[in-house]
């Protein structure tokens, strides 16, 4: 479980979060929602303790991690699976090799089953035909789905962390990695996605928060959100009136809630 208590969290003079407090389960599928700057990736940083709260405490698993040592934190990261909006891939490695580096400097693995493990890791995002192509070979969507090779590569997390995942991709790769994300939270294991993509989101979500100003405005599931007469959201919500869902949409959404 991870627990915000009254959490407030500023960028120098800038603040970003204000006595923010919730529990998600590690087997929830939430999405944070927000324009850009209302603090939803700094949502993510605090809960690996890249990121320290100015006050409030951070429990996961019923830990307080707010004031543990760097060194103490990597056992407490090995529980979560971390997408950056980037992907952060290495642009001198092959993609063999960048899912290959963490799987070397976290593990006792022999290069050949390092090199095992990568095929199985890449085959699980259908990407085993890329294995030595270069990141600059890769379009977004393949890229984001090395990352999440790569993430998945140190261990077996417990619940799975996506900053902005589908953010400058097309409809059909930002639908594909929405049904890779769903496929990998199967088992038990959630993930919280943080978006300002309504239809992304709604894709793989069946929890939703809204962020603005630092507090959230709004924590519930879909039904709720629609009907929320907070101008703040239906605004954010415009997307629902200027576009259609994805083909296929509903129904994706129906069989995963």
């Amino acid at each position: 479980m991870i627990v915000f208590d009254r959490v407030s969290f500023s960028y120098g003079s800038r603040p970003v979060l204000q006595q923010v407090s919730f529990r998600v389960q590690t087997e929830e599928r939430v999405a944070v929602l927000g324009g850009s700057g209302e603090g939803k990736t700094t949502v993510l940083r605090l809960i690996l303790g890249l990121l320290r709260p100015d006050s409030g405490r951070i429990f996961i698993d019923a830990e307080d991690i707010t004031d543990r040592k760097e060194s103490e934190l990597r056992a407490v990261r090995r529980k979560f699976s971390i997408v950056f909006q980037d992907g952060a891939l290495f642009d001198s490695l092959t993609v063999r090799e960048n899912v290959a580096f963490c799987l070397r400097e976290y593990t006792r693995m022999t290069e050949e089953e390092i090199d095992q493990k990568v095929k199985e890791l890449l085959k699980r995002v259908d990407l085993e035909n890329a294995i030595d192509l270069m990141p600059e070979e890769l379009s977004g969507g393949m890229h984001r789905r090395v990352a999440i090779a790569r993430s998945f590569a140190a261990c077996e997390p417990e619940m799975f962390l996506y900053d902005e995942p589908t953010t400058g991709l097309d409809p059909v790769n930002a639908d594909s990695i929405c049904r890779l994300i769903l496929d990998l939270s199967h088992g038990g294991r959630g993930l919280i996605i943080v978006t300002h993509k309504v239809f992304d989101a709604m894709k793989v979500a069946n929890r939703f928060m809204f962020l603005r100003n630092g507090n959230i405005l709004f924590d519930g599931d879909q039904a709720a959100l629609i009907r929320s007469p907070l101008l703040e959201i239906q605004a954010f919500l415009q997307e629902l009136s200027l576009s259609s869902p994805p083909p296929g949409a509903d129904q994706e959404q129906n069989r995963h809630v």
